[in-house]
């Protein structure tokens, strides 16, 4: 059985949403187990609350908080992060900079690793967050795996859609009164299909 694990921050849920959507695609293979995890929240409960971000995030509040040393045991981590300004959101990377015990041991070596993400503008920084991500996953060793072009809806111009080759994406709107469309839930559910096929062809090698 190969393990997948997906791993995000959401703080008004869009993360979330494309997380769902990639585990269902992940779940679209046979002979493997799909967990979804969220990593520890740093911004304090009263900000939570004011911000309105509180209410958003109860939808996914039983999800378990993984541990950094959780994922030795996946096969494939594939990693969802809204952008903060181009870059990932503090809250994933306060979770990897505690990686460092896996990455001295080699825990993560092997693995395959894939990232997704949100932005409220269409050019708000979807590639460079997800290629900048890639950089920590290279340091583990991890072979990283996108959404190639074979997913035609990365072609998709009639409409606003996020999607690149880099991994999917979502465009929530500055309000984030924008919700993933249909093109983005497929895309995302292609990236879980693809990475859970990869990561099973290598469980078998």
């Amino acid at each position: 059985m190969t393990q997948i694990q997906v791993v995000f921050y959401s703080m008004y849920g869009h993360v979330y949403e494309m997380a769902k959507e990639v585990a269902n695609g992940v779940s679209e293979v046979a002979d493997t187990h799909v967990d979804l995890y969220q990593v520890q929240e740093l911004i304090p409960d009263d900000r939570l609350q004011a911000s309105g971000a509180k209410a958003a995030r109860e939808g996914f509040a039983h999800l378990p908080v993984i541990k950094p040393a959780d994922l030795a045991s996946a096969d494939a981590v594939i990693f969802g992060t809204p952008t903060r300004f181009g870059n990932m959101c503090a809250q994933m990377r306060n979770f990897l900079d505690q990686t460092s015990q896996l990455w001295m041991q080699g825990g993560l070596v092997g693995k395959v690793g894939s990232v997704f993400t949100s932005t409220a503008t269409q050019h708000g920084g979807q590639e460079t967050t997800i290629t900048s991500f890639h950089t920590t996953l290279l340091h583990h060793g991890m072979i990283v795996v996108g959404v190639p072009y074979t997913e035609q809806r990365l072609m998709e111009v009639g409409e606003v859609s996020g999607g690149t080759p880099y991994g999917a994406s979502t465009v929530a709107s500055p309000d984030g009164s924008r919700w993933p469309s249909d093109n983005e839930r497929a895309i995302a559910r292609f990236q879980g299909r693809h990475v859970a096929e990869i990561a099973s062809r290598l469980k078998k090698t």
